[in-house]
């Protein structure tokens, strides 16, 4: 995928694509077939199940145009396999399901892709945070509040609260859950079910359905969740997840952003060739990656909203608008996450911290007014430092960084 008004989409590669969409809906309809077929439901061997040999990439644009019909690409991919298999196979694609079975169990399927990627690149800069904070516990620099100098801390300390941030979305994103769709048509496993008590002597039709939906899930590598269709509310945890992350990078950039300006001059961006050159004025050297992130982190909520707001419209056993309108808005948000995520990465692994430039601006400034008056309250001299309990709280960052890598490793 390219997006020209996105820089840095091929961040995200295939996550989401329609390629990739195509193939987990692929993925989907033969994982269900097969599960039809090892319960005794279509007489359908393994090989007959797999259904990836009767779609191409090319496929996607004749999909894409003629999904308006149905309102949705099911319909037509359904077509289409049927078209394309063995006639001994063609009649039980799809039976059992219904379209949103396969496109939200094929979106989750991309969601999981994205939620391990993701967690790989927290991971990773948790581990680039948790250096920064050791190596500049006792680097001494300004605090800012509401944009004006506060008190000394060190540029550890801040390494630490940038840290706890991204520890909480890594956390988030561990507890995660993505469940497989499978439902039928209106989320009773009716046909499922139907067959079941037509096609075999089992007592029992609705365990046996229940078998078929945990054959299908465990395939494809989901976890079994009773129909969702109308409740959203896997769509919106992996909305909130990911907004989770663009939250706690816009939080780093936004300070990157600001200590880079050429009058403070405590951060600095990696250099990588033109980046952050300027097309009419040579001088300058723009964070670019802090910018781009905080596009990102600026534009998240709003998507994930739309994910909110269409579960709290979701009517009826299928809803006429709010379902649909999650699609493109997850996509979006979940490749966005991705891009930024690797943005964030590169920006910590060469941040340039400029420590006499820290000493230099804290050294001008009075900021220990604060201290001046405790001590002045206590009736004796003040401390030799003003830094609290920085040592101490970013031992405790640290520690939580490492416990939360061991949970979710």
């Amino acid at each position: 995928m390219t997006n020209l008004l996105w820089p840095g989409d091929q961040r995200a590669g295939d996550y989401l694509s329609d390629e990739s969409l195509l193939r987990s809906m692929v993925a989907v309809e033969s994982a269900w077939l097969g599960a039809l077929a090892d319960a005794g439901l279509a007489p359908v061997d393994r090989a007959g199940a797999d259904l990836r040999h009767l779609v191409g990439e090319h496929d996607c644009e004749l999909l894409a145009v003629t999904a308006e019909d149905g309102g949705n690409p099911v319909l037509a991919l359904v077509s289409l396999l049927r078209d394309r298999a063995l006639p001994a196979v063609a009649p039980w694609i799809h039976r059992g399901l219904t379209s949103q079975d396969v496109l939200d169990t094929a979106l989750m399927l991309g969601v999981r892709s994205v939620a391990d990627h993701v967690t790989t690149q927290l991971a990773q800069q948790i581990k680039a945070l948790s250096a920064l904070a050791r190596t500049h516990r006792a680097t001494p620099m300004l605090a800012r509040t509401l944009t004006q100098h506060a008190a000394p801390t060190t540029f550890g300390a801040k390494a630490a609260v940038w840290l706890n941030g991204v520890v909480d979305a890594y956390r988030q994103f561990g507890a995660l859950v993505t469940p497989a769709q499978f439902g039928g048509a209106v989320g009773t496993w009716a046909a499922t079910t139907e067959l079941a008590a037509l096609l075999t002597a089992e007592a029992e039709p609705v365990e046996l359905a229940d078998r078929v939906v945990r054959t299908a899930a465990t395939t494809l590598g989901l976890r079994v969740r009773l129909p969702w269709h109308t409740t959203r509310t896997p769509v919106t945890a992996a909305g909130d997840a990911l907004v989770g992350c663009t939250d706690c990078w816009g939080r780093i950039a936004a300070d990157v952003v600001t200590l880079a300006r050429p009058e403070i001059g405590e951060l600095g961006e990696p250099a990588s060739g033109p980046r952050g050159g300027s097309s009419s004025m040579p001088h300058k050297r723009n964070p670019v990656l802090a910018i781009l992130i905080r596009r990102a982190a600026m534009s998240a909520p709003q998507l994930a909203a739309t994910l909110h707001t269409a579960a709290a419209l979701a009517n009826d056993e299928r809803p006429d608008g709010s379902w649909h309108a999650e699609w493109e808005t997850l996509r979006t948000l979940a490749r966005r996450t991705v891009i930024a995520g690797s943005q964030c990465g590169e920006l910590l692994a060469g941040l340039d911290v400029r420590t006499a430039r820290m000493a230099q601006n804290l050294g001008a400034a009075d900021v220990l007014g604060e201290q001046r008056v405790i001590a002045e309250l206590a009736g004796t001299h003040p401390s030799p430092s003003y830094l609290g309990a920085v040592d101490w709280l970013i031992d405790q960052s640290l520690r939580r960084a490492q416990r939360a890598l061991g949970e979710y490793s």
